[in-house]
């Protein structure tokens, strides 16, 4: 990715979830950014089908610096228009979610003032996963733990933050289904029954479970888990959920690879960065360095990439 971000242009054009439009840290964190002489032009969604356009109507209007201001699904449209645009521009992150799984991850603060101060730090490029014609920043799921990620309430988000999805995954216990598919990758080939499966640009989903936790986000590779489905669907599941990294660890297997195949006999559900995804063959793969992001000089998802600047 080869154009030369600007840090002497102090103009923003940030695109705000229109549930974060009354928001008064969002409001105290702008304000403060023009006082310090940046000019921020702010837009507000209504729905999903808004985030491409108003991306569109930035890049057109010659803003070179983007904001996304909402909860992972906002944050990742953004980036995947941006993409999809061939933006010759950089993004910068303001989490405003429940879970805020990528920006946990990554080390973007949570408080909208400190998280808008990162745009003036320097972008580095990074990677972006890619099935079909989709983009997503952060990861991919498959299996059951899709299906408690997209059916968890926006109401208890609120009310129980991360926890909502592991709330949701116990109660729904009864309907712990495997699957059975076939995973192809460079120098890998496996096939069985599988509850769940994460492929991780990123680290964490669904509420902060760590399915891919040595994940880089600049090293134009994805990180697979598979959680093999046992005898005891019900077991395995409540390891899953409820025990962490350590859990995770002791029933599933993981590798690092360019691309991944995935071939099933029937539809798997699989939830992009908050949006739904049905397919019985799917194919990932990563678009290196193909957005330029703000990020924590120590940002634990860097690998390469922290050492560059805009200009490599």
């Amino acid at each position: 990715m080869a154009f030369e971000v600007s840090m002497s242009e102090r103009r923003a054009w940030m695109i705000l979830n229109g549930k974060q439009a009354g928001n008064e840290e969002v409001r105290r964190a702008v304000r403060y950014r023009r006082e310090l002489g940046w000019e921020l032009a702010v837009r507000v969604t209504w729905e999903a089908e808004d985030v491409p356009r108003l991306v569109h109507e930035g890049l057109a209007a010659g803003y070179t610096h983007l904001v996304a201001g909402g909860g992972d699904g906002t944050l990742s449209g953004v980036a995947e228009a941006m993409v999809q645009q061939q933006a010759q521009a950089s993004l910068t992150l303001m989490p405003l979610g429940t879970a805020n799984d990528f920006a946990r991850a990554a080390g973007v603060p949570l408080v909208p003032l400190d998280a808008l101060a990162l745009i003036d730090q320097p972008p580095v490029a990074v990677d972006m996963g890619q099935v079909a014609s989709r983009y997503f920043l952060n990861m991919a799921t498959g299996g059951f733990g899709s299906r408690v990620t997209a059916s968890t309430s926006e109401e208890l988000k609120r009310f129980l933050g991360g926890g909502a999805y592991l709330f949701t995954g116990l109660t729904r216990f009864a309907e712990v289904r495997s699957m059975h598919g076939r995973f192809i990758g460079p120098n890998f080939d496996w096939e069985g029954d599988f509850l769940a499966f994460g492929i991780g640009n990123g680290r964490q989903a669904g509420g902060g479970q760590l399915l891919c936790p040595n994940a880089l986000i600049d090293d134009g590779l994805l990180d697979v888990c598979i959680v093999p489905a046992p005898p005891d669907n019900l077991s395995t599941l409540g390891t899953l959920l409820a025990g962490g990294l350590g859990g995770l660890e002791s029933v599933s297997l993981s590798t690092r690879l360019a691309w991944l195949e995935i071939e099933a006999p029937d539809a798997v559900d699989i939830n992009l960065d908050g949006e739904p995804l049905v397919e019985a063959q799917l194919r990932f793969a990563v678009a290196p360095r193909a957005l330029w992001l703000h990020l924590p000089e120590d940002s634990a998802l860097l690998g390469r990439a922290a050492a560059e600047t805009a200009n490599a």
